[in-house]
């Protein structure tokens, strides 16, 4: 097992001897790691903190901290972590807190950009992308390869759909539509359709179209969002890619962004 002799590992905490932790690093007796971690330097584990294996913590990454909540007063809660993530310098992922279900979760193979910060009790899925100080309040869910832009302030209780983009300086204060190319250009709202990201993604055009297709109901129709809903389903959905996108307003709580 390769720690450095400046490193300080509670008793208790779970270390595979193929993990590297690197100098001046700190872990609590309550952190689980998986196969073939590495913390290159001053990275702080803490809390019921567990994570899968290949996991890349940069400098100054603060994991499993105690939430940013005044309502929290030291429950045994955590956070989970999936596998293959790169968690870059001076990131925060705090962990959760008994009224909002205990665990904050992240996904595998996501970039988590310096600066970024996750707050208590989120989840996030597998393959997202958090750019340079990205800060996501309490409570905030990112699906599946959705892209959270540089200096993004996202608002507690917010919902970002799968293979969403926001762009850079956006502020989120309700839910991001899935495939959508969201951005604060004049205001925050849904431009259209993330169609670089999802053709990087393996979207062929005839998934493309039939996205494309609900979203001319969406955002150009002279339709509110209950009525494109109602012309969608009148037309019959045919694809799963559309059932998803109507599913995810139908369920919003804040509404959505158009």
């Amino acid at each position: 097992m390769s720690i450095h002799p400046t490193a300080i590992v509670a008793a208790g905490a779970v270390i595979p001897a193929s993990c590297t932790v690197g100098p001046y690093s700190t872990i609590g007796p309550n952190v689980v790691l998986g196969e073939n971690c590495e913390l290159v330097s001053h990275v702080v584990l803490d809390g019921h903190l567990k994570t899968g294996a290949r996991n890349r913590f940069f400098s100054f990454a603060c994991i499993g901290v105690a939430p940013q909540d005044l309502k929290y007063k030291g429950e045994p809660t955590g956070a989970t972590l999936g596998d293959d993530n790169v968690i870059r310098e001076c990131v925060t992922i705090s962990r959760g807190t008994v009224g909002g279900g205990g665990t904050t979760r992240v996904g595998s193979g996501c970039l988590i950009m310096a600066y970024a910060h996750i707050g208590h009790d989120s989840v996030i899925g597998d393959g997202c992308i958090l750019a340079n100080s990205a800060t996501l309040a309490g409570h905030v869910i990112v699906e599946d390869y959705a892209t959270v832009g540089a200096l993004n302030q996202i608002h507690q209780f917010c919902r970002i759909g799968k293979y969403a983009y926001t762009g850079g300086g956006t502020t989120v204060t309700q839910d991001v539509l899935p495939y959508s190319l969201t951005s604060a250009k004049r205001e925050t709202h849904a431009y259209g359709l993330n169609k670089v990201g999802l053709e990087r993604r393996g979207f062929d055009s005839e998934r493309l179209r039939a996205i494309q297709h609900a979203y001319r109901f969406l955002l150009a129709a002279k339709m509110n969002t209950t009525q494109a809903i109602a012309k969608l389903k009148a037309e019959g959905i045919v694809t799963e890619d559309v059932a998803y996108l109507v599913q995810f307003i139908e369920s919003s709580e804040r509404g959505v962004l158009k």
